[in-house]
């Protein structure tokens, strides 16, 4: 165990080397905080004094932002609309050091923005009390298209991996992972929050949906039933000619599949009951593309997701894990700490050396 442990710390260590391409649909966190001083005579709602207004990257920047936080060198590319939240999104990147000539300013286009009203009283913690999307209202502009294929095919080479955070607003889609340069060595993650099954034979190496992302793919109830999870997560691997697919559990950990290997359950880092889930599959993802692109086996690079984002659901908001802070959880395990456990792995449906493995 505590040779695994210094592996994933070395790992970890290697982060600040890497450097990591992603595409994304950017969207804008906005957290609107305030005290709650009355009920309104106007109608039965809360009025709140406000206190701050607060916007953070979500969605694919969020991705990116996790891996800034994680040590590794980011190129970022998508598009953001002529907006107040599209270039405080730009000014946050450009403060972090990340090159920001990859992203596209579109005009007439909304820059996707969820904006998340906390209430509270004095000295007690803030609640989310309302959410508010504004999304954008007509089709991802076709130049914008471009530009991010163009800045996509230049910036390829140049990567140790490369991450592809589909939202659902455009940016991202099967045909721009498809007509990546061919012969692309480095890993190629995907996170599809609704069109997962429609990147077949894009030439992805993993994918990390969530639980009720693979059930809304498939109009099936996993629940509690790991044969149901089984069936699929090895359909899901295959229809996608992944090399790995993880499935994040919430807290049942993670599960793992590999092709030709038994699945393998990662038990959950940290409390089981979390803070708050905002922009945690980012955070996943994030770590599992940066330990791939370090040289990390799936299972490896699995584990560390692991314990980011077990760390990053004890934040609230939208957060991200630092580096210092995945080693700090790592030299906490060889030292005497007991959150995490070792993985367990279930034996492939058709025996040995058949179609299964791996979670999350």
């Amino acid at each position: 165990m505590t040779a695994d442990l210094v592996r994933l710390i070395e790992i970890t260590e290697s982060f600040p080397r890497r450097r990591i391409l992603v595409l994304a649909d950017l969207v804008a966190d906005e957290f609107v905080s305030g005290e709650i001083s009355r009920v309104s005579r106007e109608a039965p709602v809360l009025i709140l004094r406000h206190s701050e207004t607060r916007l953070t990257p979500g969605g694919g920047a969020n991705a990116a932002n996790n891996l800034v936080d994680l040590g590794a060198q980011v190129h970022l590319v998508g598009a953001v609309g002529d907006d107040a939240a599209g270039h405080s999104l730009l000014e946050y990147f450009r403060r972090k050091s990340v090159p920001v000539t990859g992203i596209r300013v579109v005009r007439g286009w909304t820059t996707p923005t969820k904006t998340r009203y906390l209430a509270g009283f004095s000295h007690t913690a803030r609640q989310q009390v309302l959410r508010v999307d504004r999304e954008p209202q007509c089709p991802f502009p076709g130049s914008a298209l471009d530009h991010i294929a163009r800045r996509a095919h230049q910036l390829v080479p140049k990567a140790d991996g490369v991450l592809a955070s589909d939202y659902g607003f455009g940016a991202v889609t099967p045909l721009l992972v498809r007509r990546l340069p061919k012969g692309v060595k480095q890993p190629i993650t995907l996170d599809s929050r609704y069109g997962l099954l429609g990147y077949r034979a894009t030439g992805a190496t993993a994918a990390t949906p969530n639980e009720p992302e693979l059930e809304a793919q498939y109009h099936a109830r996993i629940g509690a039933d790991r044969a149901v999870l089984e069936r699929l997560g090895r359909n899901a691997l295959r229809r996608l000619g992944l090399r790995a697919l993880l499935v994040t559990r919430g807290k049942d950990g993670m599960a793992l599949f590999e092709p030709g290997r038994a699945t393998v359950f990662v038990p959950v880092f940290g409390a089981p009951e979390a803070v708050d889930v905002t922009g945690a599959g980012d955070t996943v993802i994030a770590a599992f593309t940066l330990a791939l692109s370090a040289g990390a086996t799936y299972l490896e690079a699995a584990r560390l997701a692991n314990y980011a984002g077990g760390i990053v659901v004890m934040k609230r908001g939208t957060a991200t894990v630092t580096q210092s802070e995945l080693l700090a959880a790592l030299r906490d395990e060889i030292t005497g700490g007991s959150r995490a456990q070792q993985p367990s792995s279930t034996a492939p449906p058709d025996g040995p050396g058949g179609a299964g493995r791996h979670s999350r």
